[in-house]
């Protein structure tokens, strides 16, 4: 399929990559190495406005062979090709795109260690007037992000609307909000993770075994030779491809389809992957450094918070700024077990955290890709103002279950919202308190609608367990609406008790007079206001009446303090004031403790 032509009216246009030479004191830039650099020079572009207060600077943290150069065109001729090549992240970055260069001031440089303008092994070293080659010292993630630091104050810019990136550009955002908590509102940090599994560090380990077979290499001293480990590059290049894409992307791609136009030399095959990673090889070299690989891929092995700090709850203890962690299921390389892991230590820390687990067919380069709800949940994130901060908003009036939870709800209380929809009860029962509250829903949509609420969220499915969620953690648990599509109902309710003191639980009941009488008289399922659906599409699998729900909790052992039934009709409402709950009751609200 043709892609669709590239949309100027939303492009940043014409851009230039600049370069500013940071101010070092006289003994240079010290590294967590212990070894020094006389003088840095960063490659850095730039798109929208600054605003006066400075205020809305987002910066973009690239992953291992990016650059500063994210968006845009260097030159018309880019632009007035017939498929238009801009900036690696372009798909995001522009007006009226995810990050929305008419609202926010984007800023990207290249790494310390890099190859297309910043510093690195390739660069003069000032002190001998030649390459550093060899001797160009052993650089840390902490060591690029205190260069961004610096180079950012350097602009006179002291707090960011927000710190993102993917990858090895999540690693940096790790440690920017380590190391500079007060530095920014919002960190984004995505397909990444706190250190590289054994599967990641041995692409790596062999990657740079490859490099440094290839005779060009000559030990790292080739710039002045004439000759580079272009074939040893390329290789390492091709192995990493392989990790960036899903099986299943691979087979839908490539299979065993075939070039009509085969090489005849031995071994070399007629498969069209073969030609794909030749290209990808072939691509690499042209812009890339082999020293730069080296040194940035040691860099990324060695990234390991866990080490550092003892454990990732106690990296996170001093962070402040609001998290969003995207993990994507098809992702080997960065698997979403280890980015579900830093959002838990996050929670457990006492940070404000999202959670995401998007679907994506591409493997772990879907984030550079057009992928729709990664850009709303961007989108949205960015946009959004935090619920608790906000005036407090009313809940819908037509609705008697949400006011009653609302009186139920104590002020300030911390509140676990289970199954949150689009948010609306969340962000009604937080809003103007304080606390942020949080909310577990499955659906991606519905979790993008929440994040635009202001409300934080965790992309769960609750029959998989909360794990993520330490004891007691809560105040109030409420379950609205959703028991009955549970699979385990039991454990969602005794995880809600142990979450949380206090769980409200509302679910349709069963019992209702009107569908004793449905079923009784007609013989059909029971449909109604509460229960909208045929039997063949509804998403409830446990219906229950409200004499089986006191049965299951007097089994459990735990204490039914508040019952509150609601009747749709004055018959129903008739049959409560008589005593008669099971039959009049619509929907039952019931608050429950541990015994």
């Amino acid at each position: 399929m043709p892609s669709a032509p590239y949309d100027f009216s939303r492009s940043v246009g014409l851009v230039q990559t600049k370069m500013l030479r940071l101010d070092l004191p006289p003994e240079g830039f010290r590294l967590e190495s212990g070894e020094t650099l006389p003088e840095i020079q960063v490659a850095y572009e730039t798109y929208g406005t600054l605003a006066p207060d400075r205020r809305n600077v987002i910066y973009i943290c690239h992953a291992l062979s990016g650059d500063a150069h994210a968006a845009g065109f260097h030159t018309e001729e880019e632009m007035r090709a017939p498929r238009p090549k801009p900036g690696w992240w372009d798909i995001m970055i522009g007006p009226g795109k995810p990050i929305d260069t008419n609202r926010f001031f984007v800023v990207c440089t290249n790494n310390l260690g890099g190859c297309k303008g910043t510093t690195g092994p390739s660069s003069v070293d000032p002190r001998t007037g030649r390459p550093y080659g060899s001797r160009f010292p052993r650089i840390t993630v902490g060591d690029m992000v205190e260069v961004q630091y610096r180079f950012l104050k350097a602009l006179g810019i002291e707090h960011l609307a927000a710190v993102m990136g993917g990858s090895m550009g999540g690693m940096q955002v790790l440690e920017w909000a380590i190391r500079f908590p007060q530095a920014m509102d919002r960190c984004i940090c995505i397909a990444s993770a706190a250190s590289l599994s054994a599967q990641a560090l041995a692409f790596n380990i062999l990657g740079r075994r490859i490099i440094m077979s290839d005779p060009d290499w000559q030990g790292g001293d080739y710039y002045e030779s004439g000759r580079r480990p272009d074939m040893g590059l390329a290789l390492a290049r091709m192995m990493a491809h392989i990790t960036y894409l899903s099986p299943s992307m691979m087979e839908e791609k490539f299979g065993r389809d075939k070039r009509p136009d085969v090489s005849a030399r031995r071994f070399y095959t007629p498969f069209q992957v073969e030609s794909y990673l030749d290209h990808q090889g072939t691509q690499f070299i042209r812009r890339f450094d082999a020293n730069s690989y080296l040194h940035i891929t040691e860099a990324m092995d060695a990234y390991d918070l866990e080490e550092r700090f003892g454990s990732l709850e106690a990296a996170f203890r001093n962070v402040k700024a609001r998290f969003l962690v995207v993990a994507l299921t098809t992702d080997w390389l960065f698997p979403p077990e280890q980015s579900r892991e830093l959002a838990q230590a996050l929670l457990r820390a006492g940070c404000d955290t999202t959670y995401a687990l998007l679907e994506a067919e591409q493997g772990h380069d879907a984030f550079l890709l057009d992928f729709p709800e990664l850009s709303d949940l961007i989108r949205e994130y960015l946009l959004a103002s935090p619920a608790a901060a906000a005036p407090p908003a009313s809940l819908p009036s037509t609705d008697s279950e949400f006011a009653l939870i609302r009186e139920l709800v104590p002020s300030g209380a911390r509140i676990l919202d289970l199954g949150c929809g689009d948010g609306t009860l969340l962000a009604g029962l937080t809003a103007g308190t304080g606390r942020p509250g949080l909310g577990v829903e499955i659906n991606t949509r519905r979790v993008i609608e929440t994040v635009a609420r202001g409300v934080p969220v965790l992309q769960l499915d609750m029959d998989e367990g909360l794990d993520m969620l330490p004891d007691g953690a809560f105040d109030v648990a409420v379950l609205s609406r959703t028991l009955q599509v549970v699979r385990k109902p039991a454990d969602v309710l005794r995880e809600m008790l142990r979450l949380a003191k206090t769980a409200i639980v509302t679910f349709p009941n069963f019992g209702h007079w009107k569908h004793r009488v449905r079923l009784g008289l007609l013989g059909r399922m029971p449909k109604s206001e509460d229960l909208p659906f045929e039997w063949y599409n509804t998403p409830n699998i446990h219906l229950t009446t409200l004499v089986d729900f006191l049965a299951l909790c007097q089994k459990e052992g735990w204490r039914c303090t508040q019952l509150h039934c609601i009747g749709r009709d004055r018959l129903s409402r008739a049959l409560i004031a008589m005593g008669f709950r099971n039959s009049g009751a619509d929907e039952v609200v019931a608050v429950l403790e541990r015994a």
